[in-house]
């Protein structure tokens, strides 16, 4: 083993991709970040054509932080030649596969990333006086390296409803699958003669909506799509100006200081700001089932929101799903020949992390207990940092999974990695005041405005 990084980072997705970035260059600061793929990739089950990230561009690596960043998206479509058509498309929400691609260029050139490296073990190597990190490459070859400061950056996993999850595996290959895996089965779904999608986020609207264009003009072809979803309605996700300030550092320190009890009743709440769709993809549903109804035809699709799947089972060749209408109380099954999970993800505790997953304090939930800095609560007997990236989202708010924030976050745990200020942060980043006032200093009894009220002038 060489000597200890200052930093290791562990997956390699666009934060960590984004802390590698800002890393770069920066003097005395030796770092190196592992992922078990091969390459980069983003969300590839989800890279459909005319998809688009929810975010603008400029939330891209390193811009919010660092404008003048070699690794930004704009330095890309220099890079490629791309800058006038870019002007002239006049894009504030790029494609998702453009950002794919951008991404990867950024991660083939950092020479810290190394890919087919898939970390094995964390832990505390008190001899060292360092966290030991173990990978091995897909061949096997075993390797071991020291750092004085980890940073987690693995992302977060699919989540399958405890009803389905008898249904996904091998036999239902093609079938019954989450939509993190859409794109590797699109065409046996195209096929299929009736899908249901179960999921109200922004996936699962890409999905349906994708489906619907499978349909033939006149939506006799291609399968019935059928759309279920807890929430109440299949909302737009909040996009007001002032809404989009519940992603800012100004909302986030805030948050933190809340009582653990009012932060899970947040992000309950809050579901509309980081899980709805965005209008643009609800307008395009709306506008594919309009035109399936020109001359009185009928859509092939229904649209059923405020309904859980609460039993699910195979039979005679399809899939029958019990649901429950929750404001009415109703039951009812649904027959279907095909089911994407558009569920979400969810952090989870990593395997690796097992070695060391004593010296790590856990809150009462068995998550991580994360400051102000992204840093974990470690025992008092580690003195090394290990911070985390998109896996706070109960300390820090619904921000955490959002790039809007992703190179604010990684700078933030740069600066605190270095000890010292690499990158400069902004002191005030919304208009909004999301906590009670400050007080309001005493009045000089000098000033003119108090000597004329007290002279009886207005």
């Amino acid at each position: 083993m060489t000597a200890p990084y200052d930093l290791a980072g562990v997956g390699i997705g666009p934060f960590n991709l984004s802390l590698a970035a800002l890393c770069d260059g920066v003097p005395g600061m030796r770092t190196l970040f592992l992922d078990a793929k091969p390459a980069f990739s983003w969300h590839p089950g989800l890279l459909v054509e005319g998809t688009v990230l929810q975010v603008p561009f400029l939330a891209d690596l390193v811009t919010m932080a660092d404008p003048t960043s070699p690794w930004s998206f704009l330095n890309y479509l220099r890079r490629h030649d791309r800058m006038f058509p870019f002007f002239f498309s006049e894009r504030f929400h790029i494609p998702r596969r453009e950002y794919d691609h951008y991404c990867r260029w950024v991660a083939e050139r950092l020479p810290s990333c190394r890919f087919d490296a898939e970390v094995t073990a964390v832990e505390w190597d008190g001899t060292a006086g360092a966290f030991a990190l173990t990978y091995r490459s897909a061949a096997g070859v075993v390797s071991r390296v020291l750092a004085r400061q980890v940073v987690l950056g693995v992302g977060t996993s699919p989540v399958v409803p405890e009803p389905l999850r008898p249904l996904l595996g091998e036999a239902h290959a093609g079938r019954v699958l989450h939509s993190a895996d859409y794109r590797a089965h699109r065409s046996r779904l195209a096929a299929a003669p009736d899908v249901t999608v179960v999921g109200a986020g922004q996936s699962g609207a890409e999905v349906v909506l994708d489906l619907l264009r499978r349909q033939d003009g006149r939506g006799r072809g291609g399968p019935y799509v059928r759309w279920l979803a807890r929430t109440p309605a299949f909302a737009p996700m909040e996009y007001s100006k002032l809404g989009l300030e519940h992603f800012t550092p100004d909302y986030v320190r805030y948050f933190r200081h809340l009582p653990e009890a009012d932060r899970e009743r947040l992000v309950r709440e809050q579901w509309q700001l980081y899980k709805g769709v965005s209008a643009e993809t609800l307008g395009d549903i709306h506008d594919e089932l309009y035109e399936r109804t020109i001359g009185g035809a009928e859509p092939r699709a229904a649209l059923h929101p405020g309904v859980e799947v609460v039993e699910a089972s195979e039979r005679d060749g399809g899939y029958v799903l019990g649901c429950r209408h929750a404001e009415h109380g109703t039951s009812f099954e649904v027959r279907t020949s095909a089911v994407v999970l558009a569920t979400g993800y969810a952090a989870a505790r990593p395997a690796f992390l097992e070695p060391m997953a004593e010296l790590v304090d856990w809150d009462d939930r068995g998550r991580y207990q994360v400051d102000g800095d992204y840093r974990v609560a470690l025992d008092p007997r580690v003195p090394g940092a290990l911070y985390v990236q998109n896996a706070e989202l109960h300390t820090h708010g619904v921000g955490a999974p959002d790039l809007t924030l992703g190179a604010w976050r990684a700078a933030t745990i740069l600066n605190a990695a270095a000890g010292r200020t690499v990158v400069p942060l902004p002191s005030r980043t919304a208009w909004t005041t999301f906590g009670a006032p400050e007080p309001a200093p005493p009045a000089d009894p000098g000033s003119p405005v108090l000597a004329r009220s007290e002279e009886g002038g207005r």
